[in-house]
């Protein structure tokens, strides 16, 4: 019986406020239709600027992934691996020959040394008692005379050429 009074009221209230729903759908379905005629009318009056932006975005995106493609370094890490033979030998004798080829000073031997045991620039500058620039040129000369570039490979050449004992506990054997 409740069902049947819920169903009267729902037919009362659409026969009552028949031509308030029907003007409303009708509303809704021209606003529908001007809004689809005003966007045709916006995108053909000013298609060119559409188009336009459409590149523009395009162009935008396309600059974006070839500057990343671009920025990415293109140096790959080669891992090399060498045997480095040690001998430690008590009685270290230094080729004097060989020193004496390479014109190499007692005081290029000493930083030499204490390169080998891991000293700083600074920290060889303040066990000798001389300026950092010193120890600096000293460094350079090094390099030259053994045709190296780099710290690690001028120690290890000196050691491959005996001019420096391959030490044991941070000591320096002359």
């Amino acid at each position: 019986m409740l069902s049947n009074i819920g169903m009267t009221n729902s037919k009362n209230l659409l026969t009552k406020h028949k031509a308030t729903i029907i003007y409303s759908i009708s509303l809704a379905a021209l606003l529908f239709l001007l809004k689809w005629l005003e966007l045709r009318f916006i995108i053909f009056e000013h298609s060119f600027e559409i188009y336009i932006g459409f590149i523009a975005v395009i162009f935008t995106a396309l600059g974006i992934w070839l500057a990343l493609k671009l920025s990415k370094p293109k140096i790959e890490t080669i891992v090399v691996e060498k045997e480095v033979y040690v001998t430690r030998n008590e009685n270290f004798v230094r080729d004097a020959s060989l020193v004496s080829q390479l014109e190499l000073s007692k005081r290029e031997l000493e930083i030499l040394g204490l390169l080998a045991q891991g000293h700083s620039n600074q920290e060889i500058a303040a066990k000798l008692f001389v300026s950092l620039s010193t120890v600096k040129t000293h460094n350079q000369n090094l390099y030259e005379k053994l045709d190296v570039k780099r710290r690690t490979q001028a120690i290890e050449k000196a050691r491959r050429l005996n001019l420096i004992l391959w030490y044991e506990n941070n000591q320096y054997g002359k």
